[in-house]
């Protein structure tokens, strides 16, 4: 289930996956299958090629790729990954709101 985040926040991210851009979602989140996770980050882009070349830099494969026929796929990040990768990113305001 997923709490937190605003129609303008999910506008933004599909606008700059429109634009060409990578582009990161961050929100609460609770799933049974990932109890200690409380929050996951969407990265997502409109270019597969794109997103699968960014992934490799942090070693995600691509068959971890949501796809999505509405052209939002993205890799859900969680845990000690999703901290790690955003910090790479420069996007603590992720980690932090």
């Amino acid at each position: 289930m997923a709490f937190g985040i605003t129609r303008v926040d999910v506008r933004k991210w599909k606008s700059d996956i429109d634009a060409g851009k990578i582009s990161f979602l961050t929100h609460y989140w609770l799933d049974d299958r990932f109890p200690t996770c409380k929050t996951v980050t969407k990265v997502g882009a409109s270019d597969l090629n794109q997103l699968i070349l960014w992934g490799k830099k942090y070693g995600l494969k691509p068959e971890w790729i949501h796809h999505r026929k509405d052209g939002y796929s993205h890799f859900d990040l969680l845990g000690d990954k999703q901290i790690e990768i955003m910090k790479l990113e420069g996007k603590e305001e992720h980690i932090w709101r």
